[in-house]
């Protein structure tokens, strides 16, 4: 009976995390997935490499690539300074329509959905071994929701509450194609990945190995 009502049976339907925090499953459909990792692989020969940023003297077991402004642990600037201090690539108009409908889709709110522009995006490429820290996204001015698109292996990541890293927190499973955004009451929760599942990347996403995950985010930056 277990087999027969499993998640496969059932499917994955849409859940609301917390107010303001949605989850979409399979939203990317496998071609616009491999459009996508395509892009990935084309500005991590850009300007600015893939790396590995250091929180202190910790070096995250990510590597990001920046779009439009380069992050750093609190700080964002034009230039990658802690890389080679070229300008990073611009913010792609196709990201901006494409996070637009990713919030129509996730809230059903027009007008916020036609009012949200982003402007940065961190591109992070997650191996087999790599994990995040819960933490806030609080180094933009702005508190415009962020969109979070997921490719590539399946990882089990913690979404928490706005006090601390601790309790109460929901895990859940975000897998190749999944949406998540969190926007309103939810935009400071504390959130990260404790696990990646290899060899879950379903046949046709254009990544063999590993994960990849957009966060689009408005940073309420001017220059």
């Amino acid at each position: 009976m277990d087999a027969l009502f499993s998640d496969s049976f059932l499917g994955r339907p849409r859940r609301e995390l917390a107010p303001g925090a949605q989850w979409v499953p399979d939203w990317l459909g496998l071609e616009e997935q491999r459009w996508i990792v395509a892009r990935f692989h084309e500005w991590g020969r850009g300007p600015v490499p893939p790396r590995a940023a250091k929180v202190g003297a910790h070096e995250m077991s990510v590597r990001t690539v920046c779009l439009g402004w380069h992050w750093r642990p609190y700080a964002y600037s034009r230039e990658a300074v802690d890389v080679n201090g070229n300008r990073v690539l611009e913010f792609p108009d196709w990201m901006v329509r494409l996070g637009r409908k990713a919030l129509l889709a996730a809230t059903g709110d027009q007008a916020a959905a036609g009012a949200y522009t982003p402007d940065t995006a961190l591109v992070n490429y997650y191996g087999a071994d790599s994990r995040m820290g819960m933490h806030q996204d609080r180094d933009e001015r702005s508190v415009a929701p962020v969109v979070s698109i997921s490719i590539g292996d399946t990882c089990s990541f913690r979404f928490g509450n706005t006090l601390n890293r601790n309790k109460p927190f929901q895990d859940i499973a975000l897998a190749s194609g999944d949406l998540f955004v969190f926007g309103g009451p939810a935009r400071l929760a504390y959130h990260g990945v404790t696990k990646v599942l290899s060899g879950t990347a379903p046949a046709g996403c254009g990544l063999e190995s590993g994960r990849i995950n957009i966060t689009m985010r408005v940073t309420g930056l001017e220059g």
